[in-house]
């Protein structure tokens, strides 16, 4: 089996635990307004690899990503999910911590197939990043063209199947910094027994290039990029909400 492939960065910093290689999976349903890697979007193209030749691209670095791992994003894994499975099954057997960065949008509780094509996967699955870009379902849909009530299911999968999650939350100043939205998202993620790490990022401008190299018109052209203290006030909105509902969830 093989996988189409963005792209390959071998020493990750901020996509999980310790340094990892990040493999960026190509193809993604996903059309955020404020997206970075726009040249991932495309499915069915990209460099074609197997699961060895990933992993042995791991195996040159592997003693660097001895506190680390390896990671999948994108584009969005989930819709290269029998690639993605073989992958992180061979990476297990090998010993190596597994993290998928994903929007969770292709989630469908009502589809049995594709839960338990997902189930599987969870097996080998050590970290699961999920974005959530904005709380309301309408405001969700007017930033990436889809709804986030699947994406909200797939946070409570997760708690079921007790794989621990990180959170990331953009913060994009006038669409996605409303306190109530972020009260509401500090309310739901806070729920969440599994949740182990929050990240709350600014937004920046720095894929607008790609667009223009794409010529492809970039959508939040005029909005600024979000300042440390709007991006650290918005956090703390959430965290307070979010530390106030484990409270009152899980100190009973």
């Amino acid at each position: 089996m093989t996988g189409y492939i963005h792209s390959v960065e071998s020493f990750g910093t901020v996509d999980g635990p310790g340094i990892r290689m990040v493999v960026f999976f190509q193809g993604c349903p996903m059309r955020c307004k404020y997206c970075h890697n726009p040249d991932t979007w495309e499915t069915g193209t990209g460099d074609e690899m197997t699961a060895d030749e990933l992993l042995e691209r791991y195996d040159k670095n592997k003693e660097f990503y001895s506190n680390g791992g390896l990671t999948v994003t994108g584009g969005e894994p989930l819709i290269q999910i029998d690639f993605l499975t073989e992958l992180f099954e061979k990476a297990k057997n090998r010993g190596i911590h597994t993290c998928v960065d994903t929007s969770g949008v292709t989630y469908n509780p009502n589809n049995r197939q594709a839960i338990d094509k997902l189930d599987r996967l969870m097996e080998f699955t050590d970290l699961v990043m999920l974005d959530i870009k904005h709380i309301d379902s309408a405001e969700h849909k007017e930033l990436t063209a889809h709804g986030n009530e699947n994406i909200l299911d797939f946070a409570l999968y997760l708690e079921k199947k007790h794989i621990p999650v990180w959170i990331r939350h953009v913060v994009v100043p006038g669409i996605t910094d409303d306190p109530v939205h972020l009260e509401r998202l500090g309310s739901f993620i806070g729920a969440l027994s599994n949740l182990k790490a929050l990240d709350v990022l600014g937004y920046h401008t720095l894929g607008v290039s790609k667009y223009k190299m794409l010529g492809i018109p970039y959508p939040l052209d005029g909005i600024p990029q979000a300042s440390p203290q709007e991006t650290a006030a918005a956090k703390k909105i959430i965290y307070d909400s979010l530390m106030k509902t484990r409270k009152e969830k899980f100190s009973k």
